[in-house]
């Protein structure tokens, strides 16, 4: 995709070139193309045919995803969530060895080890990586969903953005079933601390197991306030919250 640089800012279309802005910058593009009846029907298309079918299939299981997780997901995104979490589902759909092509599924990538590896350490907000803002280890229980992050002292194990002086952790048991799109989401209590040199262990314990027959998808939840007056205040719209997939069973 061409960048274009220039004095002037345009947006719209100059004969044949469309002008529009994104997060990146302004870029441009020519217009023209296959007609959408060629593709649908001409047989020198039908691999193209193919891949718009499974890109489809994994946009749509992407979305389901996204949706099942919407009260974790709100405050902790950036705005290209959707097209990486697609591109995500697409090498978890690759992964799916028995259908034929054109019709790979990510309800049965998923099930194999590499498919459930592609999603594992997946993060939500590409603008603060797990890893990066939580600088120490932790457990999980796979069986309650439980998460413990022992010895916790905020000014040394944790990235602290400028202004934050809380922070916040929260963790979610999700089972979710790709084919029948069944979903069930379980939350743990709320744990919210002062950033200080206090140290103490954080247990996140989800109200109940995740029921269902889909796989099992575990997240971590990090998120950032401001105290003013005695009252937090989440801290710039969430730019710095940081979510995780961390397991996939």
């Amino acid at each position: 995709m061409a960048k274009y640089k220039s004095l002037f800012k345009v947006r719209g279309s100059l004969d044949d070139v469309n002008f529009y802005k994104t997060e990146d910058g302004y870029r441009m593009r020519t217009k023209g193309g296959v007609s959408k009846e060629r593709i649908q029907k001409d047989p020198a298309f039908e691999r193209t045919r193919e891949n718009n079918n499974e890109f489809g299939a994994s946009a749509s299981s992407g979305k389901l995803l996204r949706r099942s997780i919407l009260d974790m997901v709100s405050n902790a995104k950036d705005s290209k969530l959707a097209s990486r979490l697609t591109q995500r589902m697409i090498k978890v759909k690759n992964q799916d060895q028995t259908s034929f092509r054109g019709q790979r599924k990510v309800e049965i990538g998923i099930q194999t080890p590499e498919g459930k590896a592609w999603l594992k350490g997946f993060n939500f907000n590409r603008k603060a990586p797990l890893e990066e803002v939580l600088q120490t280890d932790f457990s999980l229980d796979t069986v309650t969903g439980e998460v413990t992050i022992t010895d916790f002292t905020p000014t040394q194990k944790l990235y602290i953005p400028p202004g934050a002086t809380h922070v916040e952790f929260t963790t979610g048991f999700l089972n979710l079933d790709f084919a029948t799109k069944e979903k069930d989401l379980q939350l743990s209590n709320t744990v919210n601390v002062a950033i200080n040199a206090t140290t103490s262990t954080v247990t996140l314990t989800p109200s109940a197991a995740a029921s269902g027959s889909g796989q099992s998808i575990y997240l971590l939840k990090i998120a950032f306030f401001q105290d003013i007056n005695g009252l937090q205040y989440p801290l710039k719209n969430g730019e710095f919250n940081a979510l995780q997939i961390i397991e996939v069973l």
